[in-house]
């Protein structure tokens, strides 16, 4: 099967968080997008033929010793260049403009006006954005001019329309940048002159054709959890190698109430070779006394490969296949990001693994995408729609040591809330119930208790790399509340979270 050939953006990365938010809101506007290092040179871009280039942020000052640059001559090329942040300083400073710290440094979402330019059309103003920096642009190169600022900083934007270079101080790639798709879709449309011609089914044809090339002959095992992430990746690796794949389910010990019996039923009857394995003495008895959440999930991710390795010995020279997608990535540290938690399908496979490679071909898309994906291929809203259930289960929703009491503690509270939220019809992209490590003094009739405190999360998001707390109703959080503290055993108190991701994660650890 030959690639399909399509307009392409370039995305330059210089280290910043939302690389990956910036090339899937590309592809969500139809345009395909590929992630390069910040260091390419314009030869090699220019060999690309890319129709635009777009220059990430970055934790860097572009003063500091060893900063990334870009090739100057990148921007020489007459090829479209918008800078987000950092690569918008650092474009400004390439070409002669002057870069300075911030007086009163802007992280947050704040208000942005903008008077003209071209990536604003149609953008209602004023417009809301994050902004996350401590530098800002104090003086355009020459030949660029100011199209937008905040109340703190008077270059939030900037542009060379002669010369097609354009820059944002501010994300247009995040959620909570009201207006950014609108701009971002100025940029590719009316600089770059894109035509739209990407699309999701593109994405399976080229993938398909990826793990053929990628697996040969060989046979593949996949974890399947029961989730969108691994049914997706199960129902793309079938397509691509059929009759060659064989589905694991690794129940672990820390799946949610009925979970493990649910999975089965749904997955048991299709086509795909399923097998189930009851590993939950195993796992909790690695898990005995570990308290720290990078331990835990180290610990979950090993066992995880060893068990298919074990129930992978009838096969000789095997994949291994993970339903791995990018917010995972991102979080554990990979591409020039900073580690913010460890998952267990992330980062390789173990020294001496009897695994040929891993095959994960969801890696580079989000949740949404790949749910967009899962419908492509026909899998049922029942699993395309599942509610978001991390690798290491209920291990990271228990703070602390993980026993079995307080996994059935957990479990049975968990199982009334989410009973709770579809009775209420509250809409939320992820919600779950999480047994801290602290106890609370109460009182139920005359006598004192000494229960866990259970704090209860719900987020609005579709990206799972930023997200919003969802208002629950109190009527809703007051029946769950009441049901809770009466119906499970050990619960003390109940407490809702109202952070938003950052500068929490959506899991607690």
């Amino acid at each position: 099967m030959k690639e399909k050939t399509h307009q392409t953006v370039l995305v330059l990365d210089f280290g910043g968080q939302y690389k990956e938010l910036i090339a899937r809101a590309v592809r969500s506007l139809r345009v395909h997008s590929v992630i390069l290092p910040g260091s390419t040179s314009a030869e090699e871009i220019k060999k690309l033929s890319p129709i635009g280039i777009i220059l990430t942020g970055g934790p860097f000052s572009v003063y500091e010793e060893g900063s990334p640059k870009a090739d100057p001559a990148l921007f020489g090329l007459g090829i479209p260049v918008l800078g987000i942040c950092y690569g918008m300083q650092m474009m400004c400073h390439v070409l002669g403009g002057e870069v300075a710290s911030c007086e009163v440094s802007e992280y947050g979402t704040t208000e942005v006006t903008a008077d003209s330019g071209v990536l604003f059309g149609g953008v209602k103003m004023p417009m809301q954005a994050l902004m996350s920096h401590t530098d800002y642009v104090c003086r355009p190169p020459k030949g660029f001019r100011i199209t937008a600022s905040t109340a703190d900083c008077p270059a939030a934007a900037v542009e060379c329309a002669e010369r097609k270079l354009y820059g944002v101080q501010f994300h247009p790639e995040v959620e909570r940048t009201r207006g950014g798709r609108k701009l971002l879709g100025n940029f590719l449309y009316k600089v770059c002159g894109a035509k739209g011609d990407y699309t999701m089914d593109a994405y399976i044809e080229n993938e398909i054709r990826r793990i053929r090339e990628q697996v040969g002959a060989h046979e593949v095992v996949l974890g399947l959890s029961g989730g969108v992430d691994s049914a997706v990746a199960a129902a793309l690796i079938e397509r691509a190698v059929p009759d060659r794949l064989t589905c694991i389910f690794v129940d672990h010990g820390m799946m949610r109430k009925n979970e493990g019996e649910e999975i089965r039923a749904a997955f048991g009857g299709k086509s795909l070779n399923l097998v189930c394995v009851d590993a939950s003495e195993r796992f909790l008895g690695k898990l005995a006394g570990v308290t720290e959440p990078e331990s835990k999930r180290k610990i979950i991710g090993e066992e995880f490969v060893r068990v298919f390795e074990s129930e992978s010995e009838k096969y000789s020279d095997c994949f291994l296949a993970q339903g791995t997608i990018y917010p995972d990535v991102i979080e554990s540290g990979a591409m020039n990001s900073a580690n913010i938690k460890s998952h267990h399908n992330v980062g390789g496979l173990p020294a001496e693994s009897r695994f040929i490679g891993i095959v994960e071909p969801l890696r580079g898309l989000f949740k949404d995408e790949v749910r967009a994906i899962g419908r492509k291929l026909g899998l049922p809203e029942s699993i395309v729609g599942r509610q978001p259930f991390p690798g290491p289960g209920l291990a990271v929703r228990c703070i602390g040591e993980i026993t079995r009491e307080k996994l059935d503690i957990l479990r049975e509270a968990d199982a009334v809330f989410r009973e709770e939220m579809a009775l209420g019809k509250v809409r939320a992209d992820q919600y779950f119930a999480v047994l801290t490590s602290m106890r609370s003094v109460g009182v139920v009739g005359d006598f004192r208790t000494y229960g866990y405190v259970l704090a209860l999360r719900a987020v609005r998001t579709s990206d799972f790399m930023t997200c919003e707390y969802v208002r629950v109703p109190y009527k809703v959080l007051d029946r769950t509340a009441k049901r809770i503290v009466n119906e499970v055993e050990g619960i003390g108190r109940v407490v809702y979270d109202v952070t938003g991701k950052p500068p929490a994660t959506i899991e607690w650890e």
